[in-house]
C-alpha cells in the first residue's frame, strides 16, 4: 500500500481498481485480510459491488472518498471489497445471508458485516446515505452501531452465526426420488408465467421489470411443441410476441446503438437504468434470433442484427474475448450518454427525419427524462410512417439514416466507462448468441466474432487443464466456476453448428471431463455445485437449481451434457444429465416457472433430441445445412462436418459420405435413419421426423 493507493491497486477487476484510490483500507478478498481480522478480533466489513453499478458509484462518492467515513471504517473494521463478477460464488453466499437477516431482496452494492473467525454475517444491507435520509440513518452511525453491538453481545452473535449456518445446510436441494420429472411440469411453469404476464406492456410483473431472456425461451419453445402437435395456444403466442415486440420498441432497448440495458424502472419499457451487460444480451440475441426463426418477424431480425453489431463495435477486445458491460453513468450524470436535447436534434436531422421522430419517439412531446428525451417507441414504425403520411418501406430507411445521424453525433460524447475485464461465462453466453444469430440472420461477421471469442478464451483462460474466472491485461487468474464451464460448452456446441471445427469439439470434450470430475456431487447425489472440489471453502457450496440473471448453471449443464452425449454417444453424460434432473425435481416441482433452464433440459429428455449430420466437401453442405436449420426447430442440433476433418470421434467418423456426394443423417436419441443422399431425399426425411 501507497501513500495514495490502498490495496487493491495490485489487483485486475476494474471495479476494485476504482476504489484504490480511496483513503478506505481496502483488501481484496484472500488470506491475508481474513487472519487479520482474527489477530485484530474485529468485524469485517464486507463490500460487493460492480463496476457499471450507479449506486454503488454514489455510495463511493458520499461514503468511501470521505475521510472521516474512511477513517471510522478502518479503525473499526477490517475493509474488503468484491468484484462481484469475479467472485460470483461470495455474492451468491452473502446476498442470501441478506435476505435471511434483513427478510428482503439484496441487490448492489451489498454491504455486509462478517464475524472475524467464521466469515459468518451478523448485520448488512445494500445502500447506506452519508446523510439520514427516507427514514435510513448515514453510513457513519450504521458504521458505529454495528462496531458497539459486535463488542457488547459477542455470544449472542456466535449463536446466530450457529443459526445462520445451518439454514444454509437446510437450503441445499435435497436428492428426488431417482425420477425424471414429468411433462406436467413443462405445462404448470407455462401456466404460472402466464400469471405473471403484463397483459399492457408485455413482460413478466411490474416495475423494475427485467427482460428474462430465459423464460421468454421456454414460453418460445413450448409454443412450438404445442404447434408441432397439432395444439397451438394462440394466449401463449400473444405473451411471445407481445413480450419481444415491446421490449424491442422500448426504452430499454438502445434504439440508436443497439444493445439491450439491464432493465426499466417503469412498467412501460421505458427509462432504463443505463448500464449495458453483456451477460444479458447474449441470451436476448439468441432469443430474437429463435423468435425470426419461429416468426419470420423482420423486427426480432433487426433486434438481433442490432445487438451483434454493437458487440462488434463496442465490445469486443482487439485480440477477440469479449468485454463485460458498459457503465450507466457518463460525466458523473446516469444515461447521460443517450439522452438528447432539442437543439441538437434539430442540429442532426433533416426536416422529415425529425417528423418521423417525432411521431415514433414523440419528441416534440414532454421530456421523459430528466428534463431530456430518450427515445422509446410510442408507435410503431407501421404507425410513425401511417401518421407522415408515408409508405412502411420509405418510413424503415429513413428511420436508418436518421439513426445513423444520431449515432455518429453520440459518438463525439464522452463515452460511458466500460468494465474491460474478459469472462469465461460471459463470453461463453455471449458466442452462443453471435453463433446463433450469425446462423440464423445470415451473418458470417458474426460467426467469426464468436470463433475470435472461442480462440482468445482456449488461449488465455484455459490454463494446464482448468478454466479460469476472469483475465485483464494478460493476467488470468481464479478458479473457474461451474457456469464458467457449461456457458462455454453450450457456446462452443452452437458454434459447431455454425461453423465445423473438431478442435472445438475437443476442447468442449474436454471442459465435459472437468464438470463430471470436478464439480459432481461426491457423496452420491445427482447435479453439480457451484464451485469445484477444489475451491476456496467458503461458508457455503450451492448446488444452483433457479435460473437468476442468467441461466441455471445446473440447467445448462443437463442441457449441454445430453446433447453432448447424444452427439458423441457418450453414455457417462446422459447419466449425468438425468441425475441432475432426478435430483433436482423436487425444487424444479416447488415453483416450475422459476427452473426454465432445468426445464429445456427435461424438454429434451422428454421428448427426444434430433440430432442431424451432414458430411461432404465443405463447399456442398451449405443447402443441406440452410434446409435443416430452416425455422425454428429447439430440439434439433445440425452439424456439417466437412469430410476432410480427421481425429473425428469413432461415431462422427463413421458417418462417411461416398466421393464426391453429400450424406445427410438424421438421428434421434440413439437411434439414426439410413442417411440421405440428395437434397430432395433428406427434406422428405426432415418433413417427416
Amino acid at each position: 500500500m501507497t501513500a495514495d493507493r490502498n490495496r487493491l491497486a495490485g489487483e485486475t477487476s476494474p471495479y476494485l481498481l476504482q476504489h484504490a484510490g480511496n483513503p478506505v483500507d481496502w483488501f481484496p478478498w484472500g488470506p491475508d485480510a481474513l487472519a487479520l481480522a482474527r489477530e485484530r478480533d474485529c468485524p469485517i466489513l464486507l463490500s460487493i459491488g460492480y463496476s457499471a453499478c450507479h449506486w454503488c458509484h454514489v455510495m463511493e462518492r458520499e461514503s468511501f472518498e470521505d475521510d472521516a467515513t474512511a477513517e471510522l471504517m478502518n479503525r473499526l473494521f477490517v475493509c474488503i471489497k468484491v468484484d462481484r463478477e469475479e467472485r460470483p460464488d461470495l455474492d451468491k453466499i452473502y446476498q442470501l445471508a441478506h435476505q435471511m437477516l434483513t427478510q428482503r431482496p439484496g441487490g448492489w452494492p451489498l454491504n455486509m458485516f462478517l464475524l472475524p473467525d467464521g466469515r459468518t454475517p451478523f448485520f448488512g444491507g445494500t445502500y447506506f446515505p452519508d446523510q439520514p435520509r427516507h427514514g435510513m440513518p448515514a453510513f457513519r452511525e450504521i458504521l458505529q452501531r454495528v462496531a458497539d453491538f459486535f463488542q457488547a453481545n459477542r455470544s449472542q452473535l456466535a449463536e446466530q452465526g450457529a443459526a445462520v449456518r445451518a439454514a444454509f445446510d437446510h437450503l441445499q436441494p435435497q436428492p428426488g426420488a431417482g425420477n425424471t420429472p414429468d411433462a406436467t411440469l413443462l405445462d404448470r411453469a407455462i401456466e404460472q408465467m402466464k400469471t405473471q404476464f403484463d397483459a399492457r406492456h408485455g413482460g413478466f410483473g411490474s416495475a423494475p421489470k427485467f427482460p428474462h431472456p430465459t423464460s421468454l425461451e421456454r414460453c418460445l419453445r413450448h409454443a412450438r411443441r404445442l404447434r408441432a402437435e397439432g395444439n397451438p395456444d394462440p394466449a401463449l403466442d400473444h405473451l411471445i410476441h407481445h413480450s419481444l415486440m415491446r421490449m424491442a420498441e422500448g426504452g430499454v432497448y438502445d434504439q440508436v446503438g443497439g444493445g439491450f440495458f439491464r432493465y426499466s424502472v417503469d412498467d412501460q419499457w421505458m427509462i432504463p437504468h443505463f448500464e449495458k451487460m453483456l451477460y444479458d444480451n447474449g441470451p436476448l440475441q439468441a432469443l430474437y434470433a429463435d423468435a425470426f426463426g419461429a416468426t419470420g418477424e423482420e423486427r426480432f431480425a433487426g433486434i438481433a442484427r442490432g445487438i451483434g453489431e454493437w458487440v462488434l463495435r463496442e465490445m469486443q477486445s482487439p485480440e477477440g474475448g469479449y468485454w463485460s458491460s458498459l457503465d450507466a453513468d457518463s460525466e458523473g450524470e446516469e444515461g447521460l450518454f443517450y439522452v438528447w436535447d432539442q437543439a441538437p436534434l434539430d442540429a442532426i436531422l433533416e426536416p422529415a427525419q425529425r417528423k418521423l421522430l417525432n411521431a415514433r419517439y414523440r419528441l416534440d412531446a414532454a421530456p421523459n427524462f430528466e428534463g431530456r428525451w430518450h427515445l422509446h417507441g410510442y408507435l410503431s414504425l407501421a404507425e410513425a410512417a401511417r401518421a407522415c403520411g408515408m409508405q412502411e418501406p420509405a418510413a424503415t430507411e429513413m428511420l436508418a439514416a436518421a439513426h445513423a445521424r444520431l449515432l455518429a453525433e453520440r459518438e463525439k460524447r464522452v463515452r460511458p466507462g466500460r468494465d474491460d475485464k474478459i469472462l469465461t461465462a460471459w463470453n461463453g453466453l455471449m458466442i452462443r448468441g453471435m453463433a446463433r444469430a450469425g446462423r440464423r440472420l445470415g451473418r458470417p461477421d458474426f460467426i467469426d466474432s464468436a470463433t475470435r471469442a472461442l480462440d482468445f478464451v482456449r488461449s488465455t483462460l484455459w490454463v494446464e487443464g482448468r478454466l479460469k474466472v476472469t483475465t485483464r491485461d494478460g493476467r488470468a487468474r481464479l478458479n473457474a466456476y461451474l457456469d464458467d464451464y457449461v456457458f462455454l460448452m453450450d457456446g462452443i456446441l452452437e458454434l459447431l453448428q455454425a461453423r465445423w471445427r473438431t478442435a472445438d469439439l475437443e476442447f468442449a470434450i474436454a471442459l465435459a471431463e472437468v464438470v463430471l470430475a470436478h464439480f459432481g456431487d461426491s457423496d452420491g447425489g445427482g447435479g453439480f455445485y457451484f464451485t469445484s472440489d477444489d475451491h476456496e471453502p467458503l461458508l457455503h457450496r450451492s448446488k444452483p437449481a433457479g435460473d437468476e440473471a442468467t441461466p441455471s448453471g445446473n440447467g445448462i449443464a443437463a442441457l449441454v451434457l445430453a446433447r453432448l452425449g447424444h452427439l458423441l454417444g457418450e453414455t457417462r453424460y446422459l447419466a449425468a444429465a438425468e441425475g441432475v434432473l432426478s435430483t433436482l425435481a423436487p425444487a424444479i416441482g416447488e415453483h416450475p416457472h422459476a427452473h426454465a433452464s432445468l426445464l429445456h433440459a427435461l424438454e429434451e429428455q422428454l421428448y427426444p433430441l434430433q440430432t442431424v449430420v451432414v458430411r461432404g466437401a465443405a463447399a456442398d453442405l451449405q443447402p443441406w445445412l440452410e434446409l435443416a436449420g430452416r425455422g425454428f426447430h429447439p430440439g434439433r442440433l445440425v452439424f456439417g462436418i466437412p469430410s476432410h476433418e480427421t481425429g473425428l470421434p469413432e461415431v462422427l467418423a463413421a458417418r462417411r459420405a461416398a466421393a464426391g456426394r453429400v450424406g445427410g443423417w438424421i438421428c434421434r436419441d440413439q437411434t439414426c435413419a439410413e442417411p440421405a443422399t440428395s437434397l430432395s431425399e433428406f427434406s422428405r426425411k426432415l418433413d417427416r421426423s
